[in-house]
């Protein structure tokens, strides 16, 4: 699938699923075109972002952190989506009251799902009557993968390339995040 006006299939990329950056790198390359999807984030999303990736687990600098978001709103700025004031308390059903935010961004973006390795937090109940659903990244990318294989795998290629390193290596960092997307892959390319 290409995206075309006709079949714009909007994606909610949660917090989670931006913070290590292989996983990023590759959800965002596949939002490239020729792009599979659109994305949707918010800047309650991206202040997540910049907060973790400059706290202890990541331990970027702020100006690393900085650098990060601004590159991701440099290269996807239609994906910037302002929640409207009252919506987020709207949203009912969710586990943690702090993620009601992503359920409001998918409804006012008219996303179809959200990415998130954080499913429980996003449970059938509370997406079903907004005609969501709620995806970890790995069967995600794998969805993306089994629609045009090539197409994905070509996007690997470039994300290696912009390291310096091969595609093999890339998967290799995604296979914390991405373990059956990295297997399909790498199932792939033995076959060649």
């Amino acid at each position: 699938m290409i995206l075309t006006p006709d079949n714009e299939y909007c994606v909610v990329l949660d917090a989670c699923v931006l913070m290590p950056m292989p996983l990023c790198d590759t959800l965002l390359r596949a939002a490239e075109e020729p792009a599979f999807f659109r994305i949707a984030w918010s800047e309650q999303i991206l202040n997540e972002v910049r907060r973790v990736l400059a706290g202890p687990k990541f331990g970027r600098t702020p100006e690393q952190a900085e650098r990060r978001i601004k590159a991701m709103q440099g290269a996807f700025p239609e994906a910037l989506f302002q929640i409207p004031t009252g919506m987020i308390e709207g949203v009912a059903r969710i586990p943690d009251p702090d993620d009601r935010h992503v359920v409001a961004l998918a409804v006012h973006a008219r996303a179809n799902t959200i990415v998130t390795n954080n499913i429980v937090h996003f449970p059938e109940a509370a997406l079903s009557p907004h005609h969501l659903t709620a995806q970890t990244a790995d069967d995600f990318l794998v969805h993306q993968y089994h629609l045009e294989p090539q197409v994905m795998l070509e996007k690997l290629d470039r994300q290696a390339a912009g390291i310096r390193k091969r595609r093999a290596d890339v998967l290799q960092f995604l296979a914390n995040s991405a373990p059956r997307f990295c297997e399909l892959c790498a199932k792939r390319e033995l076959r060649f």
